[in-house]
């Protein structure tokens, strides 16, 4: 059977870091001394030290949020103002990852285009505006994998799967695009302010095809995880799109992946394997209590998802892209390795859903 490799894979973040400048601007939103204090430590323990953003901050001092007065102090912007906005970086942002493919001339081998993203809409779309500035074949397929949160990256994976398996000559381009701050609110909840502090925007662009080289995806594997819808919420609003990340999140993680690691069923995450067989762990860092939550909830060492942890590090929670880069991390580490590595890779979206695929990073 055709076996489905990501080939390579692009990565980028616009030009402006903005996580010391939120962290500074949120600061002013919250109205006493005792939130303030809960938000500076929570913003000290969060593993992020990087967040990138299409906006460039302003200044603070003179009442400023961004440099263009986009988000303005008791004005923020509407939904419509903010989907504008996406209809402007968004296909910058994501040429600059898939420049970093060198596809040349590989662009008219491109049969398939999947294109995640749960950031923004229009159409036509970002896979359109792909589409002709990539000046693909006018029958590329494309498909869009919208509203699935952190975890679009996996199902949009697993379509690039599932076209190579059917026809080997498949050449499918995987883009995930998220402008995470484009849904910045103006509130003094303490949660919504914490939920703002892990997010970033940034764009990850991937080849996948029959070619034997970079890392060959295996199997994939959804679990719905119950009693968890209420915990991560994504809705429209009238000034951008409203976040839900309940503090239940991790607990709730590290119970369901407890049960999966005793568990001996083959059609479990772990495919009744455990965890001894798997070399490399790609997770989506969701926040540094979501990693926390999975290496307490499989029982890993703490180097086991530094990946991750780097990736959060430099760069926050970009949502579906963010495991595209832990897996950039992964194989840029790893190059010029002979031996072939076993890996699972894992992210967490809006259901509680929990989306899986088994890899192996090949030895060169």
């Amino acid at each position: 059977m055709t076996v489905a490799h990501i080939n390579r894979i692009g990565v980028a973040v616009p030009d402006h870091d903005v996580h010391a400048p939120f962290v500074a601007f949120a600061r002013t939103l919250l109205k006493d001394d005792k939130a303030r204090s809960v938000f500076d430590r929570m913003a000290e323990r969060s593993g992020i030290a990087h967040r990138y953003s299409a906006f460039r901050p302003g200044n603070l001092a003179a009442g400023e949020v961004d440099a263009e007065n986009f988000y303005q102090r008791g004005r923020f912007p509407s939904t419509a103002a903010r989907m504008a906005r996406y209809d402007t970086h968004a296909l910058a942002l994501a040429l600059r990852a898939v420049d970093l493919l060198y596809l040349g001339r590989e662009c008219r081998k491109i049969t398939h285009l999947v294109v995640a993203s749960c950031t923004g809409f229009a159409a036509p779309g970002l896979d359109l505006q792909l589409a002709e500035r990539l000046h693909l074949r006018a029958d590329v397929e494309r498909t869009v994998v919208g509203f699935m949160g952190c975890s679009a990256a996996v199902p949009a994976l697993r379509l690039a799967h599932q076209a190579v398996r059917s026809n080997p000559d498949a050449c499918v381009l995987v883009v995930n695009l998220e402008l995470c701050t484009l849904h910045m609110q103006e509130t003094s909840d303490i949660e919504a302010v914490l939920c703002f502090l892990l997010f970033g925007d940034g764009c990850a662009a991937a080849l996948v095809t029959a070619e034997a080289s970079g890392i060959a995806l295996r199997d994939f594997h959804a679990r719905i995880i119950p009693d968890s819808k209420d915990l991560i919420q994504w809705h429209i609003g009238d000034q951008g799109f409203d976040m839900v990340l309940s503090g239940k999140v991790p607990g709730r993680i590290t119970q369901m992946l407890r049960g999966e690691r005793s568990c001996s069923e083959l059609g479990g995450l772990l495919r009744g394997e455990g965890t001894q067989g798997v070399e490399l762990w790609a997770v989506h860092g969701g926040g540094r209590t979501v990693l926390d939550a999975v290496e307490v909830g499989l029982g890993l060492e703490p180097a086991a998802l530094q990946p991750s942890r780097t990736v959060l590090h430099d760069y926050g929670n970009m949502s579906s892209a963010t495991i595209m880069f832990v897996l950039h991390h992964i194989l840029r580490d790893r190059h010029g390795e002979q031996t072939p590595r076993r890996g699972l890779a894992m992210a967490f979206g809006p259901g509680m859903v929990a989306e899986t695929f088994r890899f192996d990073l090949l030895g060169h």
